[in-house]
């Protein structure tokens, strides 16, 4: 079974070394992966898309 799970803003900037608007940026144009709103006021991403993506860039400045 997959570590399956949410993380918010704060931990996605540190995970990425992104600012936010960095990130806002990067989802407009389809480059990051998108959020998932989880309440009426709440966001998230998936842990395992933003893993992949750290990944992916790390593999791609190889």
């Amino acid at each position: 079974m997959s570590n399956q799970r949410l993380i918010r803003l704060k931990e996605v900037i540190y995970l990425t070394g992104l600012t936010r608007s960095s990130i806002y940026r990067l989802m407009a144009i389809g480059s990051f992966p998108k959020q998932i709103k989880v309440g009426e006021r709440c966001i998230a991403w998936s842990y395992e898309q933003i893993e992949s993506w750290v990944s992916d860039k790390l593999k791609s400045a190889a």
